[in-house]
């Protein structure tokens, strides 16, 4: 953790992410059937979105915020949530994309569905996966651990500020933009 630089853990964090999404999509190839059962049982979990934009851009924004401070907070069990919660993560996506990709829709409709919001949303998770490793890092690399724990969450709320920022941004064009570009 000596010498945690931010750009450096943001772009293996990133990356990661991508990582899981081609394993998700891997797993549609050799495992169809699963994955299909997989993607119906997320998509009754998650449940659909309101006719209504405001309504659905709060619960995105809400729920995500609350998923990006899940992922910042478990940077501090020795620096390794995030990475597994990016992994999961692209694995996920890699899996409903994969899967809508083979089960007839069309592969440009699948990237306008996630690419306008997906282009702030995802380095707005990585960002707070990233602070989360950091305040870690901060704790760790510090003679004083209170020192490093306070300096780091210092750090760690600024960066998920800019989270938070990000995430409003993404959630609006979530809710307004991307059914309208994906024609959904």
């Amino acid at each position: 953790m000596k010498g945690v630089s931010l750009k450096r853990t943001f772009s293996l964090l990133l990356g990661t992410f991508f990582l899981g999404i081609f394993l998700g999509v891997l797993y549609v190839k050799l495992q169809p059937e699963r994955a299909g059962e997989y993607v119906m049982k997320l998509a009754k979990e998650v449940g659909g979105l309101s006719n209504d934009p405001f309504r659905n851009f709060l619960r995105i924004f809400t729920h995500n915020s609350g998923v990006a401070l899940l992922v910042l907070l478990s940077g501090l069990f020795f620096g390794l949530g995030p990475w597994l919660m990016m992994l999961f993560n692209g694995i996920v996506v890699g899996i409903v994309a994969g899967f809508l990709a083979t089960n007839g829709v069309p592969v440009v409709k699948v990237i306008l569905g996630l690419t306008p919001h997906g282009i702030i949303e995802i380095p707005a998770f990585v960002l707070a996966g990233t602070a989360g490793i950091l305040w870690y890092g901060s704790i760790r690399n510090s003679e004083s651990p209170a020192v490093g724990f306070k300096e780091g969450l210092k750090r760690a709320m600024k960066l998920y500020g800019l989270t938070l920022g990000m995430l409003l941004v993404s959630a609006f064009i979530e809710a307004y933009i991307t059914p309208k570009v994906a024609g959904l």
